[in-house]
C-alpha cells in the first residue's frame, strides 16, 4: 500500500500531536470521571478522518498505510487509551476484514458509515472459547436465504456504542480443518434478538466499554454473510488481527513513551537528600531502560508495518512486535511508578492510572503466551519444512 503522501501525513501528524496535547489530555480528567468520552470529542475525532484512518479513500477514507496508521495510533495512544480503542475496532479490524474479505456490496454499504464514525464491534471471545476457534458455541443456522444466530459473545469493545458486530459464528457443528466451521457474520445492533448486556468494571482503561453481546434467535439475510461464502469467516479475521495487533503493540508503545515523559517531569521536579531525583543514578538507570526499551519496540513496529506495506505475511512478526511492546510498556509503567516513590501509589498522580491501564495489552488482541505458541509453531513448521 502506498498510503497518504508523505508531506500530507506528515501535516496530519503535526495537527494530531497539537490536539491530543490541547484537547484530549486536559479532558482526561473529565473522563475518568464520567467514564464517557464527550459527544463533543467523539464528533471531532469523526471531523479528523480519525475513524476512516485506512478505509481506501472511494469510500469516505484516508487511505493510509499500515505504516501510516501505526505511526498515527502511537501519536493518539500518547493520551488515554479510551481514545484509540473507540476508533481501532473500525480500523485495525472491521474494516480490516472487509476490505480483505467483503463482497462489492458489503464494502459499498459499511465502509463509509464506518469511516464517517458509525461505531462497529469485533465479535470473536465468548464465555467459553477466546483464541480457541474449535470451542466456539454460537451458531449460526440457514434459514431460507439468511441465518438464525444464537450465543453469547463476551468482553466485547464499544458493543455499547455500536451500529454494527463483525459476529463469528459456527455455520458447522464439526470442527473443519483450517477453522472452516467459523464465519462471520454483519449484523447491525438493531436486530430483533440482539441484545447488549451492563459495561464491565474494569483494572483500568475509563471510558472504553466492553460488555456481553447476547443474540436470542437472530435473522440476517443471506448478504449478511462477509464475503457470501461460509467457511471464510474465521481465516478473515485472523487476518485483521495482525493488523489488530500492529495497533495494540502502537498503543503501548506511545502509551510508553508519555509515561516516560511523566516520569522524566516529576523526577526533575521531586527533591530528595538536597536535590532533584534526576540526578540520581539508579533513577537516571529505569530512565534510560525504559528509553532503550521504547526504541526497540518502535523499531519493531515500524519494521513489521513496513513489511505488511510491501505485502509480506508479517503473522510472525506482527505478534512479536506485540508481545514485545505490550511486555515492554509493563515494564516501563513499572519503572515509573516507582521513580514516583509512594506518590506512584496515589489516585492523584499520573502513574497509578498509567500502571493500571498498561496491563491489558498483553491480554487482548491475543495473550502473550498464545502469541508465544503461535511464534513457536510456525518456527517449527518452517524447520519441518526445511528438513
Amino acid at each position: 500500500m502506498s498510503g497518504m503522501d508523505a508531506d500530507i501525513f506528515e501535516q496530519f501528524i503535526d495537527q494530531l500531536q497539537r490536539y491530543v496535547r490541547e484537547r484530549l489530555i486536559p479532558a482526561e480528567k473529565e473522563i475518568i470521571e464520567t467514564d464517557m468520552i464527550p459527544d463533543a470529542i467523539l464528533n471531532e475525532m469523526r471531523d479528523m478522518g480519525l475513524f476512516g484512518l485506512t478505509m481506501p479513500e472511494e469510500y469516505g477514507g484516508a487511505g493510509l498505510s499500515v505504516s501510516q496508521y501505526c505511526r498515527t495510533i502511537r501519536e493518539l495512544a500518547y493520551a488515554m487509551p479510551c481514545f484509540r480503542s473507540i476508533i481501532s475496532i473500525n480500523i485495525g479490524m472491521v474494516c480490516s476484514a472487509l476490505v480483505k474479505g467483503g463482497t462489492a456490496e458489503q464494502k459499498a454499504e459499511w465502509l463509509p458509515r464506518l469511516a464517517a464514525g458509525e461505531i462497529a464491534s469485533f465479535g470473536l471471545t465468548e464465555p467459553g472459547s477466546g483464541s480457541d476457534s474449535a470451542g466456539m458455541q454460537t451458531m449460526a443456522v440457514r434459514k431460507g436465504n439468511g441465518y438464525v444466530l444464537n450465543g453469547t459473545k463476551r468482553y466485547i469493545t464499544n458493543s455499547p456504542f455500536a451500529k454494527v458486530a463483525l459476529i463469528m459464528a459456527r455455520t458447522s457443528k464439526e470442527a473443519l480443518p483450517k477453522n472452516a466451521h467459523v464465519s462471520a457474520f454483519l449484523v447491525p445492533m438493531d436486530t430483533p434478538g440482539v441484545s447488549v448486556g451492563k459495561s464491565d468494571k474494569k483494572m483500568g482503561q475509563a471510558a472504553s466499554h466492553i460488555a456481553d453481546i447476547i443474540m436470542e434467535d437472530v435473522y440476517v439475510p443471506g448478504e449478511a454473510l462477509l464475503g457470501g461464502e461460509e467457511g471464510k469467516g474465521f481465516v478473515t479475521a485472523m487476518q485483521s488481527l495482525d493488523n489488530g495487533r500492529l495497533s495494540v503493540g502502537s498503543a503501548a508503545a506511545g502509551y510508553a513513551r508519555r509515561a516516560l515523559d511523566s516520569a522524566l517531569r516529576y523526577a526533575n521536579e521531586r527533591k530528595a537528600f538536597g536535590e532533584t531525583i534526576a540526578n540520581f543514578q539508579l533513577i537516571q538507570q529505569m530512565l534510560a531502560d525504559s528509553e532503550i526499551e521504547i526504541y526497540a519496540a518502535e523499531c519493531m513496529l515500524e519494521d513489521a508495518a513496513r513489511r505488511a506495506d510491501a505485502g509480506e505475511n508479517v503473522l510472525r512478526k506482527a505478534a512479536a512486535a506485540k508481545v514485545f511492546a505490550s511486555e515492554m510498556c509493563g515494564r516501563v509503567v513499572d519503572r515509573v511508578v516507582q521513580i514516583y516513590g509512594g506518590a506512584g501509589y496515589l489516585a492523584e498522580y499520573d502513574a497509578e492510572r498509567f500502571f493500571r491501564d498498561a496491563r491489558i495489552y498483553r491480554i487482548y488482541e491475543g495473550t502473550t503466551q498464545i502469541l508465544q505458541l503461535q511464534i513457536a509453531k510456525h518456527m517449527l513448521r518452517e524447520w519441518a519444512a526445511q528438513g
